[in-house]
């Protein structure tokens, strides 16, 4: 329980967390001493019971924290997480206790990376591993809140969507057209490949990991199962499950004549049988990332474009282009396999079409246009004729109503008239001055 107890002059919060280790804060006043003993209440009487030694240093669990998540994580990432905590956080907090972490150790970490000429990025990816460290030791019982949280917030490590937009190489339409037309004469080995990567937005690791049971030519789709990393192991794509995307017509041309060209290949190579990968070598085995970039930046060279160009830029002029022409951003964004509209917004915002000349027009083609339309729709209704609607085509038969029942009703109608008759007089009563029985 915690319990606010006065001492020269000063109140003490004392209390114990969930896991029963002792703290206490001096107030100097008692309001103050009392908001924080609520505060901190409901964590003392929730007991939890560490799942690893309440006295672990961040070494400790740091490797108990890894060999948790290596099941449920990509090698990649896992081998990220690894570099950020041998380089950035280990050497400072290594034989420090994690219950005794706390924020401005954390944040004055956080302060010296920057002020070191750290890049933004990396130093947000610092801050980003101890805050989901510290998140599984609150699950763990073994802290009660996380000191990393928000941290990025506070120093501005974040990188304004401006910033990330100028800093993506996308080709012009142009530019595309000029790089797969060199590419055809210079490198007609890789061209299939650039073609796919510029014709649908895959990653590259994406491609290469395309198999021959992943195309259908006849609906022009290609379904995307699986990925190689940069270390050539194969996974699950980045988005951690697979996605099918649309190919145009040429492209699903150009990938039929490959498959020709591959069956040849097994002829001319000697292969005992088709390998399933749609880019393989001549030995039969996957292309190599590293083989991709050179022969990219040769055709770069030949076609005198700029040589910053890789083949992830062909996945940013991919987007950009559809986007430029119109292309709904939601349909980018599932080609591309973004997990949210936001991100595909958020990176490629500026080749989105700011005007669309026209589109108001398009609202005023449902209202009436003059009082000669509202006139011919009341001629319409009088007559019982059919309506069309403006919106979606459909023809609809409208009631008949009586002349009678249209025209101005006096008085003694008034008293004598049907009720059926005086609900339609009253509803039709405004077309009084524009209906006639000439």
């Amino acid at each position: 329980m915690a319990c606010v107890r006065k001492r020269r002059g000063k109140f003490v919060v004392d209390w114990r967390d969930g896991a029963g280790v002792r703290h206490w804060k001096t107030f100097d006043k008692k309001t103050d001493a009392d908001a924080h003993r609520d505060k901190v209440g409901p964590e003392a009487r929730q007991r939890v019971t560490p799942t690893v030694p309440a006295n672990s240093t961040v070494r400790e669990y740091a490797d108990h924290w890894k060999r948790l998540i290596t099941p449920t994580v990509k090698p990649r990432t896992l081998a990220r997480y690894t570099e950020i905590l041998d380089l950035h956080i280990l050497p400072h907090f290594e034989k420090m206790r994690l219950r005794d972490l706390d924020r401005g150790r954390i944040k004055l970490l956080l302060s010296d990376k920057l002020n070191t000429g750290l890049e933004k990025r990396t130093v947000r990816n610092v801050q980003a591993v101890f805050r989901v460290m510290l998140n599984a030791a609150i699950e763990d019982g073994l802290i009660s809140s996380n000191p990393a949280a928000k941290l990025g917030r506070v120093l501005k490590l974040s990188v304004s969507k401006t910033t990330v937009q100028e800093e993506i190489k996308a080709m012009t339409k142009a530019q595309r057209r000029l790089f797969l037309a060199t590419a055809f004469q210079e490198a007609p080995r890789y061209y299939p490949l650039f073609f796919v990567l510029a014709g649908t937005g895959m990653r590259l690791g994406e491609a290469l990991a395309l198999q021959s049971n992943d195309l259908d030519l006849h609906a022009k789709t290609i379904r995307i199962a699986r990925a190689f990393s940069e270390d050539g192991s194969l996974d699950t794509p980045k988005s951690g499950h697979g996605r099918t995307v649309d190919m145009s017509q040429s492209l699903a041309d150009m990938l039929a004549r490959h498959e020709m060209t591959r069956k040849q290949d097994a002829l001319k190579y000697g292969w005992p049988e088709l390998p399933p990968w749609i880019f393989a070598t001549k030995a039969g085995t996957p292309v190599e990332a590293r083989n991709v970039r050179r022969s990219m930046e040769s055709v770069l060279k030949q076609a005198k474009l700029p040589l910053h160009f890789t083949p992830h830029c062909l996945r940013h002029s991919y987007a950009s282009i559809l986007l430029a022409e119109g292309v709904s951003p939601v349909y980018v964004q599932e080609q591309l396999g973004h997990a949210t509209i936001e991100l595909t917004v958020s990176t490629y915002g500026r080749w989105l079409k700011k005007k669309a000349p026209g589109a108001l027009d398009r609202l005023d083609e449902i209202q009436p246009r003059s009082e000669a339309a509202v006139a011919h729709g009341s001629k319409v209704v009088a007559g019982g004729a059919s309506a069309q609607n403006p919106q979606t085509g459909a023809v609809s038969q409208l009631p008949e109503i009586l002349w009678k029942v249209m025209e101005p009703a006096t008085r003694i109608e008034r008293a004598t008239v049907m009720e059926p008759a005086t609900r339609i007089e009253r509803a039709t009563c405004g077309l009084r001055n524009r209906c006639s029985t000439n």
